[in-house]
């Protein structure tokens, strides 16, 4: 063997090396092999065939055995080796242990994905429960644990012992994550009940306000408009207070913006002029919404005649650019009709001193 590969005068300990050596090595190589063609074809067959079928069960078991076929034939193709080269009987069980117990975290793990795959599926199709990475981390922990307790059955490590220590000591762990475990149910309770979804805005009673991100197993992040940095709050706290969430029941709001004009103005030109001005605003900034801005008179005040501009915008984020234009647009259109927005005056009566 050694003549054919171009190998002479090698009598000794390299050759009585290589040769056991050879075939295990060989073996390995093919079934790295193997596992990549295993793995290009599953990549092809997602990539190529199954375009548009996100929503199915065998996209989501094909996308779930991505990255198992190399693994799992390199375990295989190295048990296979050891098989082959004459190993202590120990050493022999030892590699039948560690091939089982990623068989099965290999399942366990193409199970996790799968059924995460289907529980971000129904959620997205349903529109009533939040896409959280809680929900994602409750089923990959409860999965991972039964693939974990398969391994020590097999192990001949006794299941019934470790539960009954779990719960004799669950009260113990209970108290020392007495926090944990309320982040984790208030998490719940927010989703389940569906006062929160992921992209509402709220604002809760400790002053806190922005978009919700995410909610996870112990914190619930928002980012507020305008600023780069996230809020960070625990779900408990979130749970506690009180909350203001302005994307429900509908995502859009009303922006209600006060102004007052002089007591010699034309109350009717200036309806007419401030409702152009801000069809024109709201058309430019949100068209998602097709409500038309409305007027309302309601005091005289102290040096002018007040009324509300009542707008709509589609979303929480647009109200601060609507206001924004809506004010410089319509500061100048009164310039231009002559309209005034009075200054604050008070007359002062000073009696005659004696």
């Amino acid at each position: 063997m050694l003549e054919l590969l171009g190998i002479t005068g090698w009598d000794g300990f390299a050759g009585r090396v290589m040769m056991p050596l050879l075939p295990p090595t060989l073996v390995m190589l093919a079934a790295l092999a193997v596992g990549i063609a295993i793995n290009k074809l599953l990549n092809r067959r997602l990539n190529q065939h199954l375009q548009g079928e996100e929503g199915t069960w065998t996209y989501l078991f094909l996308n779930a055995l991505r990255g198992v076929p190399i693994s799992l034939c390199l375990i295989i193709g190295l048990y296979w080796s050891i098989s082959l080269i004459d190993f202590i009987q120990s050493f022999v069980k030892l590699f039948s242990y560690i091939l089982f117990t990623v068989i099965v975290l290999s399942i366990t793990r193409v199970i996790a994905r799968t059924v995460s795959g289907f529980v971000d599926m129904q959620v997205t199709k349903s529109k009533d429960l939040p896409k959280t990475t809680l929900l994602n981390a409750i089923v990959n922990v409860i999965i991972y644990a039964m693939g974990v307790l398969v391994i020590l059955q097999y192990y001949g490590i006794s299941i019934a012992p470790i539960l009954t220590a779990l719960g004799v000591g669950g009260m113990a762990v209970a108290l020392a994550l007495q926090e944990t475990l309320a982040n984790i149910f208030s998490g719940l309770h927010l989703i389940i009940s569906k006062q929160l979804r992921l992209g509402d805005y709220i604002k809760l009673s400790t002053n806190e306000e922005g978009r919700v991100t995410d909610i996870t197993w112990r914190f619930t992040t928002i980012a507020p408009v305008g600023d780069g940095n996230m809020v960070v709050i625990p779900n408990q706290k979130i749970a506690s207070a009180i909350i203001t969430n302005y994307s429900l029941p509908r995502k859009d709001i009303i922006i209600k913006i006060p102004i007052g004009v002089a007591y010699g103005s034309d109350l009717d030109k200036v309806e007419r002029v401030t409702l152009d001005v801000a069809t024109k605003v709201m058309e430019e900034v949100d068209r998602e919404l097709d409500i038309p801005p409305t007027v309302r008179f309601h005091t005289f005040g102290e040096s002018s005649i007040d009324f509300n501009v009542i707008m709509h915008s589609s979303n929480f984020d647009h109200q601060f650019l609507l206001k924004h234009e809506f004010i410089k647009a319509l500061t100048k259109r009164y310039r231009e009709e002559g309209i005034e927005i009075p200054f604050p005056i008070r007359t002062i009566v000073q009696g005659k001193s004696e």
